[in-house]
């Protein structure tokens, strides 16, 4: 009754301790129909818990409820939404959706040109969830666009260094064409303010205004620089009409005109100080001419029909002319010179020297105005003389700096060229250099552009072009006989370029020795700028190079003959492939540097093989197996025209004897030593 009280439960109950029964045989279950089913176990026996468990979770889950609540009351409220989770508490899915399975990660050009881009947490928040596949993807777009921006890269600054190019050259242009017109103007300035001088206008007064004051100026600059010109041409042909041979002296240049003009002069005997005959003197704004008055000669005919008078008169011959640059003219009286001041009249003289004469002439005047104003004149146009031809001197430095030393800033090789820097330095010998281009006439400009798009070809590997500029450049400074400077200063430029391409080229044959048509691009471009042996070294030199590393590469496994079959056939077929190139790309005048290089490598062979073959006994079978697979390995370059066979393993033998006799020798002594030990 109480168990029916309690009802039923599935928990266990704690089981009693019972005291173990002494077995004495097999003890026989016998199964209850009450107690469900049943089912054998491992060990055979039939377990009847599992089945009293199920019976018990059958009766408690088919429990009915008949009092249901009544859902159908339409008054209740509607049932509330789910309020939004904030941003900050908001947690992202770090699985990885199935629409981005399907899809690669877009790489975002713009957001990489971000400057202040922090680009570990930029690849962190994107490449977090990536598999393997995407990050390959996305690592192979990041190398397309690497080399994508490195293409516009090298194309902007080759677009960039032509424009900069260009512009420098029309800024030079434009500079030369400024200098040009401020010469012009300053002559202009120069020769209107003379104009107005011997015009004689009168300065504007300070009590005029500013208005007045300018229009004043305007009308006294108004003449032309061509009406100038005229006036002085003018001046200049009277010049030659009244001076007999002044023509001679003084042929009509743009600018030459008289400024002053002085006929009371006489000239002194420079011994006895006395007067010889009457002198016209003639300043021009770059000679100082002297001109003789000299009496006609008498025509009888004249006499007899009256014009004596005409043909008695004198005339001026002009006698001499100096440039004003290379006399100069000295004041007696201040000369401090003794006993000339005390003379009548000597304080109107002067002297003329030129080089190591001297001529001396005085004013007829008791005045000495005419001797002041010649003084004034001369120095005045001296010095303006003088400036103009420094300026030009300037100018033609500059020009010929411009034109000459534009091209030694940029190369190295200059300067090591002593001769050729001082002779650029030097200006007062620097030519005009001119340089006949199919008919036409070039400058050093010219040059300098062919220079720079042979510089623009080697940088972009266009090796073809650079090759083919190099020798038009050099064709071209060697047809330059007349002019020594410039052939010697381009051809150090282009030799200097040549050595970069051929730097170049020789990386390129370096890397690529292996490919025969490659090979042979490489080296014809290297023949073609006058570096063959640089060419043959840098071939030789790699090939052996590769020899060496595959030897190396080469693993001893135990089996001498085997190893040393696979050493002779590395070697002796890289000498074969070496040969067969070198005579498709070299003349056959020149086999015998590669003839060299074989038997080099021949002999680096036989110094392998005796190392190999030192602690193996002569004349038994690995000896023989080992020299039998070397010479026939070394018979393939034979189908090069080279026979090897003969040296394979020469003077192995005679080494070997050397060392065994070396051996027995030093035994002999040192057991001749220990007996003669044990003897004292």
């Amino acid at each position: 009754m109480e168990d029916k009280k309690k009802g039923f439960s599935l928990r266990q109950k704690k089981s009693r301790p019972v005291a173990p029964k002494q077995i004495s045989g097999p003890i026989q279950t016998i199964p209850h129909a009450s107690q469900g089913s049943t089912r054998p176990n491992l060990n055979g026996k039939i377990e009847t818990s599992t089945a009293n468990t199920s019976d018990l979770v059958k009766r408690r889950y088919s429990t009915r409820f008949t009092n249901l609540p009544d859902f159908s009351n339409a008054d209740a409220p509607p049932v509330p939404s789910i309020p939004a989770l904030p941003a900050q508490f908001a947690q992202s899915d770090s699985r990885p959706s199935t629409a981005r399975q399907n899809q690669r990660i877009q790489l975002d050009a713009n957001a990489l040109k971000d400057p202040n881009l922090q680009i570990e947490n930029y690849f962190a928040n994107m490449l977090s969830d990536a598999s393997d596949q995407e990050l390959r993807d996305y690592q192979a777009s990041l190398r397309k666009l690497k080399n994508r921006t490195s293409t516009d890269l090298q194309q902007n600054v080759y677009q960039n260094r032509t424009q900069f190019i260009k512009i420098s050259k029309e800024a030079e242009k434009l500079k030369m064409e400024m200098r040009t017109l401020r010469g012009l103007m300053s002559e202009l300035t120069t020769s209107l303010n003379q104009a107005s001088v011997n015009a004689g206008v009168p300065e504007p007064r300070a009590a005029l205004d500013d208005g007045a004051r300018s229009r004043a100026r305007k009308q006294a600059n108004r003449s032309s620089v061509a009406n100038l010109e005229a006036m002085w041409n003018t001046q200049l042909h009277a010049l030659w009409k009244n001076v007999e041979g002044s023509q001679k002296f003084l042929p009509a240049i743009p600018g030459r005109h008289v400024v002053l003009e002085q006929s009371t002069w006489l000239e002194l005997d420079a011994a006895t100080w006395k007067a010889k005959r009457y002198a016209h003197i003639f300043l021009l704004n770059d000679h100082l001419m002297v001109a003789s008055k000299r009496k006609r000669r008498i025509d009888p005919n004249a006499i007899a029909n009256g014009d004596a008078g005409q043909n008695t008169s004198s005339r001026t011959v002009a006698d001499k002319c100096w440039p004003l640059q290379d006399i100069d003219i000295v004041d007696l009286a201040s000369a401090g010179s003794s006993g000339i001041s005390d003379r009548s009249g000597m304080s109107n003289a002067i002297s003329i020297k030129y080089g190591h004469e001297s001529f001396t002439y005085r004013s007829d005047k008791s005045s000495t105005t005419e001797k002041t104003n010649l003084l004034q004149a001369f120095r005045r146009t001296s010095d303006e003389l003088r400036k103009v031809l420094q300026a030009e001197l300037e100018d033609n430095v500059n020009k010929s700096k411009e034109a000459i030393d534009y091209l030694t800033p940029r190369d190295p090789a200059l300067s090591n060229k002593t001769d050729l820097l001082r002779s650029l330095s030097g200006a007062k010998e620097r030519p005009d250099i001119l340089i006949d281009v199919d008919g036409k006439h070039q400058n050093l400009r010219w040059v300098e552009g062919q220079i720079d798009e042979l510089d623009s070809e080697v940088a972009l590997q266009n090796f073809e072009d650079a090759v083919r500029h190099v020798e038009k450049l050099r064709k071209l400074a060697k047809g330059l006989k007349g002019n020594k400077l410039a052939q010697d200063l381009i051809t150090t430029k282009v030799d200097e370029r040549a050595r970069k391409l051929a730097d170049v080229l020789t990386l390129r044959l370096t890397a690529t020795h292996a490919q025969l048509t490659a090979t042979q691009a490489n080296i014809a471009y290297l023949v073609r700028l006058n570096f063959t042996p640089l060419a043959r070294t840098t071939y030789l030199t790699a090939r052996t190079t590769l020899i060496h590393t595959r030897a190396r590469s080469i693993m001893f496994g135990g089996d001498l003959p085997q190893h040393i079959s696979q050493l002779s056939y590395v070697y002796f077929a890289l000498i074969r492939n070496t040969v067969k190139t070198y005579q498709q790309c070299f003349p056959p005048v020149m086999m015998s540097s590669c003839v060299q290089w074989a038997k080099e490598r021949l002999d680096d062979f036989n110094a392998l093989l005796g190392r190999q073959l030192g602690s193996v006994k002569v004349g038994c079978v690995d000896w023989n197996n080992c020299l039998g697979k070397a010479v026939e390995n070394a018979g393939m370059v034979g189908e090069v025209g080279l026979d090897f066979a003969n040296l394979v393993g020469l003077g192995l033998m005679k080494e070997r004897k050397d060392r065994e006799l070396v051996k027995r020798q030093q035994e002999s002594s040192n057991s001749g030593s220990s007996i003669i030990d044990l003897v004292k």
